[in-house]
């Protein structure tokens, strides 16, 4: 399904998303990950300390 092209630009979805990705890492750099990751994990933290509240009341 991936592999379909679209009707204009003739690029699957799987080509139009790696296209993206390395222009946002010309853009951005890898601090730009590094970043979003630790944000990632942070919410993630939050997400299991409020669930293990939770379940002990």
């Amino acid at each position: 399904m991936a592999r379909k092209l679209a009707k204009k630009g003739g690029m699957s979805v799987q080509e139009a998303g790696r296209k993206g990705g390395r222009t946002t890492a010309k853009k951005y750099g890898p601090e730009f990950y590094e970043e979003i990751g630790h944000k990632g994990g942070q919410k993630v933290k939050r997400l299991i300390n409020r669930g293990k509240k939770a379940s002990k009341k």
